[in-house]
């Protein structure tokens, strides 16, 4: 399959004539629906979009392709689950949250995992519909039992933060630890998370800083986050402000909050790089866009009114 969608991804369907083609489009947009579907898995809900959209120009598609293919082919899941994504970030289209439940209704009914976690993500945070914990928390479950690693992973969100359920700190690292054990890169950081505060388990400054990097090295921008902390305080390295500078800088590009505002504090500082007050305003703003308190304050006391 990768292999067919390598050669895609080559093609330009614009320049295919459609009396030979459309049968080799329709199957390798189908190709990209399946493999765009797996790739959002594991894409925490605030860059769904950025990264979505980045995957279609990777691949030499506009939105409004993929969309339009979409809207013309909801006979099967994948189809109907990942136009519910479309409506729910607004790619290509306006946000319809209402819509995008009703999608991912659709796409349960047929049984598709993927719809099963997302319209538990809507009943978790009342997205189309009206809050209920226990439903999110029950169809995570749903998802888990069929071995679905971002499934494994949410339910153990929901032991961990007692969404839906009690707090147990215990089934939470044993969910994260089976979610990374199938290669889900929230679910080793998580695992990390757990060994960097002893939850669930005792502290292992080590392990977790491995798998930071592990995560990392995925492009989990928690994962980046927290590596450039490691190296920022010399956790389990020797300290490195440039390092840490670095990987703040491509966390908080990625849309990081904690990221923006370590970067901002470095550019107010001049730690790890030359002092720049504008960057560190620039960057305080980024993360007060997504309701940092902290950031907030800070741009406060440097009288700066947003």
């Amino acid at each position: 399959m990768s292999q067919n969608f390598q050669n895609f991804s080559k093609l330009n369907i614009k320049e295919i004539k459609p009396s030979i083609s459309s049968s080799l489009i329709t199957n390798n947009l189908e190709i990209v629906v399946i493999e765009m579907t797996l790739f959002l898995e594991n894409i925490e809900a605030v860059r769904k979009k950025h990264e979505a959209i980045n995957y279609l120009n990777d691949h030499n598609l506009t939105s409004q392709e993929i969309y339009n293919w979409l809207l013309n082919n909801q006979d099967n899941s994948n189809s109907i689950f990942l136009l519910g994504v479309f409506n729910h970030f607004g790619i290509e289209i306006s946000v319809d949250k209402q819509k995008a439940f009703e999608l991912y209704q659709n796409a349960v009914k047929l049984g598709n995992v993927s719809g099963i976690i997302s319209l538990g993500y809507c009943h978790e945070r009342g997205i189309g519909t009206n809050v209920d914990k226990q439903k999110a928390f029950e169809l995570y479950q749903e998802a888990a039992n069929l071995g679905n690693s971002r499934g494994i992973y949410n339910l153990g969100v929901c032991y961990n933060n007692g969404i839906g359920t009690c707090i147990d700190n215990q089934k939470a690292f044993e969910l994260y630890q089976k979610a990374a054990n199938l290669g889900s890169v929230l679910g080793i950081y998580s695992l990390g998370y757990c060994y960097d505060n002893g939850i669930g388990t005792s502290i292992d400054k080590q392990k977790a800083f491995e798998l930071f990097q592990n995560s990392a090295n995925s492009g989990n921008v928690l994962g980046i986050s927290s590596l450039g902390y490691y190296y920022e305080k010399g956790i389990e390295n020797n300290v490195n402000q440039q390092k840490a500078f670095e990987l703040y800088k491509l966390a908080a590009n990625l849309g990081g909050s904690f990221a923006q505002f370590s970067l901002a504090l470095m550019y107010e500082n001049g730690k790890g790089v030359k002092k720049d007050i504008n960057q560190a305003i620039y960057w305080y703003k980024k993360c007060a866009d997504q309701g940092d308190e902290n950031a907030l304050n800070k741009l406060y006391l440097l009288d700066i009114h947003i």
